[in-house]
């Protein structure tokens, strides 16, 4: 199965939902977004990497890259291989002198891994139809030409959409609101609004 590369274009929080953070990660030289719900500790930890910011004492993460470096054990890749009833799970693909492994992973943990050794996040085209989102080729002022995301940590302070008003919504106006929170990048809500258009799907 031909694996897709991605790459952090986001990390966003809001504070209207408490603890909920996404990681977004995009398709390299596509236009699909692929948001994951994470923890706080998580979000923390992904953020201090892509910031290049030195904790006073290593981490979590910090510390499992400092013991595979001692003992020789490289990151080669990690992929997000699978996504049952709405949990993704991934693997990490090592490797020492000798031999190469894979190792079953959180997919959070798995991404912080990865931002801290540089080494490359892929997926499955199953796995992007699913839980993806398009983002549109064109913008207001931009020519029709999309710029490419740059990796950075947001603070979205919109008002919460809970599940029970997109019941009500039909699925134009589902797609219509899908649109407007992804211009604002409130990723946290794409995701609700994104399941509950699939769900509808489902169901015809």
């Amino acid at each position: 199965m031909k694996k897709i590369e991605l790459e952090i274009v986001a990390l966003s929080h809001s504070i209207t939902q408490t603890h909920s953070y996404a990681v977004v990660l995009g398709e390299v030289n596509g236009l699909r977004r692929l948001p994951i719900v994470i923890g706080g500790f998580e979000a923390q930890a992904i953020a201090v990497s892509l910031e290049k910011m030195q904790p006073s004492r290593p981490l979590t993460h910090d510390l499992m890259k400092n013991f595979m470096n001692a003992f020789a054990i490289d990151l080669l890749e990690i992929i997000i291989c699978d996504l049952q009833e709405g949990i993704f799970y991934s693997k990490l693909v090592c490797s020492t002198e000798n031999d190469t492994i894979e190792i079953d992973s959180r997919t959070s943990d798995a991404i912080a891994l990865a931002v801290r050794f540089g080494c490359p996040i892929y997926t499955f085209e199953n796995i992007l139809e699913s839980a993806g989102i398009l983002m549109e080729d064109s913008g207001t002022g931009t020519g029709g030409k999309k710029k490419k995301a740059k990796q950075e940590v947001m603070v979205e302070d919109d008002e919460p959409t809970g599940k029970e008003d997109l019941k009500t919504m039909t699925l134009d106006d589902l797609n219509i609101l899908l649109n407007q929170v992804l211009e604002k990048e409130d990723y946290i809500r794409a995701i609700a609004i994104r399941d509950e258009i699939n769900n509808r799907r489902k169901k015809k």
